[in-house]
């Protein structure tokens, strides 16, 4: 392999927030693309093959056109621009870094940070309705309250309507004291977090006492017409496929409904067949409706659970290829026992 060398400018400025606490960026950007970089003055270098040092300084110049925008460099987003760089698209990064949807009340703007979060949100402005699908951590109910919100304040539509079922995550939590809003609120805790923190907690009760936002469990959705709405259904790999049913067909004029799940995380009982599931079959040849599958690449939590998230999909298709392997023995065995039942007869 041949080295070179190659030496760019960098702004002694942006070095800590680009490079992290303790160089711990500069060293993962190293590790991955087997180079060496060198930073002295306002000057880097690069030591490498010709390719994995373009490579890096595409990451380096990305990184740094986040960071002159403002942005706090994250150990996800050098892992992101990283896995954008094996395929040519690290300048996905800064184009993903204007798709600004709206602020939170402390300022903080609220944006897609992968290219499957980028398409989930052009879908919510492309389509009536629209599926979320991915595992935990991929910004499915964060995003879609932004985009609801956003539609809000635009008066886009007259209301917003947040809603998820009502079931247990695989424990039973028993008698539940208080009126009825007290016992829903614990399954409908998440909508509420992400509410108040884009919205603001005073705006947010404001417009509750006004009947302007509802946050309700699934239940609640039988026989209403939703007009002018935004609608959100969260963790709806929890409905039955009558539910799903029953939400989808409550949708009216000038409305938008955006359905998210976890397909892994289902806490339905056991021979329940999940009505996400069911709807995804169902409604997949419908131009309207939009259908967004988020991998373990878009999840935007802490780094760990994009590997815990990998983890248990590896498992998962391990578990699945030991299935169909032993069905396939069962069914050689079943036609062993066949052929030799016939050839006895035969005798």
């Amino acid at each position: 392999m041949n080295i070179s060398e190659t030496e760019f400018s960098f702004p002694a400025a942006h070095a800590g927030n680009v490079f992290g606490q303790f160089d711990a960026n500069m060293k993962k950007i190293e590790k991955a693309l087997h180079v060496t970089l060198i930073f002295r003055g306002d000057k880097i270098k690069l030591i490498g093959s010709e390719d994995d040092c373009r490579r890096a300084k595409e990451v380096v110049e990305e990184l740094l056109v986040l960071s002159e925008r403002g942005n706090v460099i994250s150990e996800q987003d050098v892992n992101y621009a990283l896995s954008l760089s094996q395929s040519g698209e690290v300048a996905a990064m800064t184009e993903l870094d204007s798709d600004i949807i709206c602020h939170t009340v402390m300022g903080k703007p609220v944006k897609p940070k992968t290219r499957g979060q980028q398409k989930y949100v052009k879908a919510i402005d492309d389509k009536m309705i629209v599926f979320g699908v991915g595992p935990a951590g991929t910004g499915k109910t964060y995003l879609a309250m932004a985009k609801a919100i956003t539609a809000f304040k635009a008066n886009e539509v007259n209301r917003i309507i947040l809603t998820r079922p009502a079931i247990e995550a695989g424990e039973k939590l028993g008698f539940l004291p208080g009126d009825l809003q007290s016992k829903v609120d614990p399954y409908l805790r998440p909508l509420y977090d992400a509410l108040h923190e884009i919205m603001g907690a005073e705006t947010f009760q404001k417009n509750m006492e006004k009947g302007l936002i509802e946050v309700a469990p699934l239940a609640y959705m039988r026989g209403r017409t939703l007009d002018n709405a935004f609608v959100v259904l969260d963790e709806a790999q929890n409905t039955t496929p009558a539910q799903m049913k029953m939400f989808l067909t409550r949708i009216g004029y000038g409305s938008k409904a955006i359905i998210t799940g976890d397909m892994t995380q289902k806490d339905l009982p056991d021979g329940t067949r999940s009505g996400l599931d069911d709807a995804l079959r169902v409604l997949k040849n419908i131009d309207e409706i939009g259908v967004c599958m988020l991998t373990s690449q878009d999840v935007v939590r802490h780094p760990l659970v994009q590997k815990i998230v990998s983890a248990y999909d590896a498992d998962e298709k391990r578990r699945e290829a030991r299935s169909r392997a032993r069905r396939a023995e069962m069914d050689g065995r079943g036609e062993n026992r066949k052929e030799k039942a016939a050839h006895r007869r035969k005798r």
